[in-house]
């Protein structure tokens, strides 16, 4: 060694033992503690089983990728780097005195040489803030630390882990941090796959991260002829590559197949810090697991979007599915668009608020019967109404604008009928249906009053997500439950007991006769046909809808484990052409029910306590036949009869016998100023044959009555000639009336 060169050697050595003494906990850390600390930029959305769904990008200060084993990359990147970085890596310990040498000798002469900094100095400096390169540069105190650093790496680590650490942390250009995050934006590939011109443009952008294409370019060339060994090399092609490399952005922020549920399920934590703590995996970037199946994500988004294509001359290009699990709430697949088919990808169908058509009327229907308002049997008539309301005459019409006559409610929702759905809310009243539809978690804007009777017929928003909820709280006989895209700890023995004790919010006896009827073939054959795609081979219970305009299709329904509701119609609200209910949403959901089911039984849900099953016979229509065939009926117990006929039946009567005035939920403020027998009440109803009750005390016979109010809650019920409630409201009255015993009767 040149007698200069070793007084610089001892020089720095002294050096080195006193930064050593003065700081002796540069460096410690593990490789181990790098690879577990080690961030990407992106969040992996995983299936239940660990396979991955979606990449999202949720670091916007970084782009890293996956942490990368030495074995998985390149054997050309690996020697390109070395030739690159530091020629005698596997020789020195740390510091490669012959570069030190050299590069002093250069200083003395003022002359350039690529630098004595070695890999592993400089990932020293990559994992140690204080010893970080500032664009000044490093001052002497933060070399002297990274050489003690580097010292101690190289003697706790291995070769292997220090190039690999280092490729992993290394800044390459502009916000890309390690080779994976490089060789997926530059090169669309993983790191495995690099060549050897691929991986000297990777060494050339350590040197010289931000320079112009042509400095790297030449960098690049230098480097490809050391790794080729005096070889001829095309600089000139080298240059045109590396141009068009150091511009290609091929790693996307967001790719997968399930993107909504990947950004929702974000969304449900608070923040990345929250992710990373929640899932850290050594070696690998920052994932969150979901409930979703992966395999059935790829079939429900082939399904759909298959069909769409077929769909598309008739003016469709949107759609969304969403599947869950009955009994846990778990969200199984949730397609949010069509993808590359739609103009507005981005809109999650499955959260968005669309017009639920026809879908609203087996929620309807429970509850009417729940109420005792109609029986399955009930005869409900199918006509030509005119129904007064605040804003004038509202008169429905069904899909195929004709009418069926007397028509028993199982027929009427199976067949979905709307001018029976109307007169069945007509009974039940659109603000007590409204309270009810807000309970089971549909999201309605507005009161009841507001939507008045069209709410029958789906004139609310709601989205799909929280449709299919309602319908599974159907399916598991009236019990509401949360949906969910985590997986959730187990419940407790406590927590199981609290949730059966809770009280369902629909009598799960009227639960089983909307799912009954809705699986029923022969019922829906009046609007569907025998012959219908609704009709699956193993039990399943399901109702379609179609707004108005044709702007929204829907299919939801459930069996035994699952239910599924699919959505079709345009993002931007225009009108389907000629869209049925069986052939936009009812195809995608017979696919889904069936890849669910292929080698898994659904089987019908036993009947609840307090059901009875009848046979029921129906009277003579107007041309002298019977209104329809006799059959088994089941019924709360209670409400059966063996014959159903136009005066028995629950059909004109039933709509004409109804409060009128005043509405659902009134209250009345008693005015101290005004003597109290001029602040009277006044009850309107339509019907024959009427009388009011108060409370359950009879108060007047007629279709109006007077009412001299007194503080505090009371129910108003219309009672028809048999004695029967036929409806009622509830009203509470606030304020210090006095009145004599005789004025309140």
């Amino acid at each position: 060694m040149p007698l200069l060169a070793l007084s610089i050697h001892r020089a720095f050595a002294v050096a080195l033992l006193s930064a050593a003494c003065a700081h002796p906990a540069w460096a410690l850390v593990s490789f181990e503690d790098v690879k577990r600390d080690f961030r990407s930029s992106d969040t992996a959305v995983l299936d239940r089983n660990g396979e991955l769904l979606q990449r999202v990008r949720t670091d916007a200060t970084v782009r890293r990728g996956q942490w990368i084993a030495l074995a998985d990359v390149s054997p050309a990147l690996r020697t390109a780097m070395v030739l690159s970085e530091d020629r005698r890596f596997y020789e020195h310990s740390g510091i490669d005195w012959r570069a030190v040498s050299s590069a002093a000798w250069s200083n003395l002469w003022n002359t350039r040489t690529r630098g004595a900094s070695t890999i592993t100095m400089q990932l020293s400096g990559l994992l140690d803030d204080d010893l970080r390169r500032a664009s000044g540069g490093r001052s002497f105190t933060q070399k002297i630390g990274q050489t003690v650093a580097a010292t101690q790496l190289e003697r706790n680590w291995r070769k292997d882990q220090i190039l690999e650490a280092y490729l992993n942390t290394v800044p390459f250009r502009g916000e890309i941090v390690g080779i994976d995050a490089l060789s997926r934006t530059l090169f669309s590939k993983a790191p495995s796959g690099l060549d050897a011109r691929e991986a000297a443009v990777a060494a050339a952008l350590v040197r010289a991260p931000n320079a112009k294409p042509a400095l790297v370019a030449q960098r690049a060339c230098e480097v490809l002829r050391a790794m080729e060994s005096g070889q001829k090399v095309d600089c000139d092609a080298i240059d045109m590559f590396t141009s068009a490399a150091v511009q290609r952005r091929a790693f996307d922020a967001n790719e997968g197949i399930a993107p909504h549920a990947a950004r929702r399920v974000l969304r449900e934590l608070r923040d990345v810090a929250a992710i990373n703590r929640a899932a850290p995996q050594k070696g690998k970037d920052t994932s969150v697991r979901t409930t979703l199946r992966a395999p059935l994500q790829r079939f429900a988004l082939d399904s759909l979007q298959r069909h769409l294509r077929e769909l598309r001359d008739r003016h469709v290009e949107d759609g969304a599915l969403v599947v869950l699990d009955n009994a846990s709430g778990e969200v199984l697949a949730w397609v949010g668009s069509s993808g590359p088919l739609s103009q507005a990808a981005e809109v999650d169908g499955v959260t968005a608020l669309r017009q639920p058509g026809s879908t609203l009327k087996p929620l309807l229907y429970g509850q009417a019967i729940a109420e005792k308002r109609i029986t399955a049997a009930s005869l409900i008539e199918d006509s030509s109404a005119q129904i007064s309301t605040a804003s004038g005459l509202y008169i429905p019409q069904n899909y195929d604008r004709q009418f069926k006559g007397p028509v028993s409610a199982r027929t009427a929702l199976a067949a979905s009928l709307n001018v029976p759905a109307v007169r069945t809310l007509v009974m039940v009243s659109p603000e007590s249906f409204a309270r009810s539809l807000r309970a089971a978690g549909l999201p309605l804007r507005e009161s009841g009053d507001y939507y008045g009777y069209s709410l029958a017929l789906g004139s609310a928003e709601v989205s799909l997500l929280s449709l299919a909820n309602a319908y599974r709280m159907v399916a598991n006989g009236g019990r509401y439950g949360t949906t969910t895209l985590t997986v959730r700890s187990p419940a407790s023995a406590a927590d199981k007991a609290k949730a059966a004790a809770a009280p369902p919010l629909l009598d799960p006896r009227a639960a089983f006769i909307v799912g009954d009827i809705l699986s029923d073939p022969n019922a829906r054959t009046r609007t569907f046909g025998l012959d219908s795609i609704l009709s699956t081979r193993f039990w399943t219970a399901v109702k379609t809808g179609t707004s108005k305009d044709m702007r929204d299709n829907w299919a939801v329904g459930w069996s035994q484990r699952y239910t599924v509701g699919v959505w079709v119609g345009n993002a931007s609200g225009a009108s389907m052409w000629d869209v049925s209910g069986t052939s936009g949403a009812a195809p995608v959901w017979a696919e889904v029910m069936r890849f669910l089911h292929a080698r898994e039984p659904s089987r019908a849900p036993a009947p609840p306590a307090g059901l009875v099953e009848a046979r029921v016979e129906f009277g003579p229509a107007a041309d002298g036949n019977a209104i329809e065939a006799a059959r088994s009926e089941w019924f709360l117990q209670g409400t059966e009869q063996p014959l159903f006929a136009l005066d028995t039946g629950m059909a004109t009567d039933a709509f004409a016998a109804r409060i009128t005035a005043p509405s659902d939920g009134t209250i009345i403020a008693l005015d101290p100023d005004i003597p109290p027998l001029r602040q009277r009440v006044r009850f309107e109803s339509e019907g024959r044959g009427v009388q009011w009750r108060i409370d359950g005390k009879p108060f007047a016979r007629g279709n109006s009555a007077q009412w001299l109010p007194w503080p505090g809650r009371h129910v108003i019920e219309l009672v028809d000639a048999s004695g029967k409630v036929v409806d009622q409201r509830r009203l509470e009255v606030r304020g210090a009336g006095v009145v004599t015993k005789s004025a309140r009767r």
